[in-house]
């Protein structure tokens, strides 16, 4: 059997403004109408023998990788919460632990959350190939034929070929992300594969080569599950434990290290959406070669990326930008500097600016909530309520909210008294005061909040009682 391990740990600073680290790329429907965590998953479908998916993602996406989840149908073995980042070779291992508890011995199939496959066909039967292998006690890798001379990319060399009916090679060595003359070379050589991070093997087989190679990531591993918790539909590692692992790749930990690694090229239109210059190759084009998409403009531009969320774009004489629009931030870049998108990301943190880490909609387990306006003293907010959600029983101390419903029903604690709203009425909730929001409804509530007070944080909450489990905000 084949067990999906979905590794959605990632922040994607190379797609900001588009992708934050509240809200990354994975999680956005940048490929079509489901996000890239989505399609992940959907293009399983048709593979024999294939079970539910264990899931790894960061503590902060939780909800809305559940909601994510049910929203397509799909029912977890697990969904492992990285308290921090520490890299594939972490994320992998505790993925084999786990899937070990649950079945036995059955073979993982590491898929990253935010990759494009266009051939879905071939990306199944590279996937069976590497299921005979992985059957074998091999370690797969699956590398990706390569079409241009890339430089964000790592190669893996092959070695001898292995078989021609499934195409596998031995791995002769892996190779870092190289200058441009020398991805020239790999690729006219044709002895080289773009490293795809996608990778096949047993559970033992993984565990094994672990505890050859890299004692000091899987020890940890088995400890920090140990002293978990179950929490709602998650497991949280321990913290202080997982902290204290290396981080460190799959590749660096047991890929360049094993006697027992295979590599099957895949050639079925993938791309990692690593950077807009990726989002511009994949996008449908027009007939000067851009790719745009919302409210844009254009006067003799070509081969761009223009993209608007929420105000018209215009643009007149470029060639080869990228301009990006959200509602709160725009990029203008040339295609080719694409990949340094991720150095103003770093500026924005080193000022804390917000922009870095959410977007003005930010998404709750129980809806959102969207920032229409901010000044010094006050800030209003569009607040939407799930059908049968509530939010937690707070208060503040530093501001007063007053709501006004604008549609469907709200329950409303305020203080010790409990009132109903309906469309076009308000309350309001003076500062200090205990509060809880609640829509018993069918349908979303729809309100409109207006803060005062001399801090409006979103750590200025103090919850009594939560139904989903969490704390103050950090």
């Amino acid at each position: 059997m084949i067990v999906p391990v979905i590794l959605s740990g990632g922040s994607g600073t190379r797609l900001w403004p588009l992708s934050r680290e509240l809200f990354p790329k994975q999680l956005i429907n940048i490929e079509n109408t489901h996000t890239m965590l989505q399609n992940t998953l959907l293009r399983l479908e048709g593979i024999e023998d294939i079970n539910p998916p264990i899931i790894i993602c960061n503590e902060v996406h939780r909800f809305m990788t559940a909601e994510q989840l049910r929203q397509i149908k799909i029912e977890p073995e697990a969904i492992i919460l990285e308290p921090v980042g520490k890299n594939t070779a972490p994320a992998i291992a505790v993925a084999a632990l786990k899937a070990m508890e649950q079945q036995k011995d059955p073979v993982l199939l590491v898929l990253p959350a935010d990759h494009v496959i266009e051939n879905i066909s071939q990306f199944h039967t590279v996937i069976k190939a590497g299921y005979e292998y992985a059957q074998k006690d091999k370690l797969i890798t699956f590398g990706i034929v390569p079409d241009s001379p890339e430089t964000g990319y790592g190669y893996i060399k092959k070695g001898d070929l292995l078989d021609k009916r499934t195409g596998a090679f031995g791995i002769d060595s892996f190779v870092e992300k190289p200058n441009l003359k020398t991805a020239k070379q790999y690729v006219d050589s044709g002895l080289y594969c773009w490293n795809s991070g996608m990778f096949m093997f047993k559970a033992s087989v993984i565990i094994r080569e672990l505890e050859k190679y890299s004692e000091g990531v899987l020890i940890p591993c088995r400890d920090a599950i140990a002293d978990g918790v179950q929490d709602l539909d998650f497991l949280r590692l321990n913290k202080d434990i997982f902290a204290t692992i290396p981080s460190i790749s799959i590749d660096y930990a047991v890929m360049e290290k094993t006697l027992n690694g295979i590599v099957i090229p895949f050639n079925g239109g993938w791309n990692d959406l690593g950077s807009f210059d990726a989002l511009w190759q994949t996008g449908k084009k027009d007939e000067n070669r851009n790719v745009i998409k919302g409210d844009v403009l254009i006067q003799d531009v070509r081969d761009s990326y223009i993209s608007s969320e929420s105000s018209l774009v215009t643009a007149v004489g470029i060639d080869k930008f990228v301009i990006v629009e959200t509602k709160d931030a725009i990029l203008v870049c040339p295609r080719d500097r694409v990949q340094d998108v991720k150095r103003i990301v770093l500026k924005l943190k080193d000022q804390s600016r917000n922009e870095s880490v959410s977007h003005r909609k930010v998404y709750r387990p129980w809806g959102s909530y969207e920032t229409m306006d901010i000044e010094q003293r006050f800030q209003v907010k569009r607040i939407t309520v799930k059908p049968g959600a509530k939010l937690s029983l707070q208060k503040h101390f530093h501001r007063a909210e007053h709501w006004t419903v604008v549609s469907g029903t709200a329950i409303i604690i305020r203080g010790n008294e409990e009132v109903m709203l309906k469309e076009d009425e308000s309350t309001y909730i003076p500062l200090g005061t205990l509060h809880r929001l609640e829509n018993p409804g069918k349908i979303p509530l729809e309100l409109i909040e207006v803060q005062s007070g001399s801090y409006l944080g979103e750590d200025d909450i103090v919850r009594f009682d939560d139904v989903y489990g969490r704390k103050e905000e950090k």
